[in-house]
């Protein structure tokens, strides 16, 4: 279970994919803030909302015949 007094903040990476991490921590390489703060459950319901295409960038832009 989480801590409610933590603050965290939805993140992707260059692939489109969604994790939150907790806003004290440094992102690991390759992460960038989406924008979205608050609690656990505030940013995986975030997540729920606008993550509908789990498939990664690059194999929606092969799919797509894009490069």
């Amino acid at each position: 279970m989480s801590d409610p007094a933590v603050t965290h903040q939805v993140v992707l990476n260059d692939e489109e994919q969604y994790s939150i991490w907790p806003v004290p921590v440094p992102l690991p390489d390759g992460w960038r803030p989406e924008g979205t703060t608050g609690s656990e459950q505030a940013c995986l319901d975030r997540i729920e909302q606008v993550w509908t295409d789990m498939r990664p960038l690059g194999l929606r832009r092969w799919m797509d015949g894009r490069p």
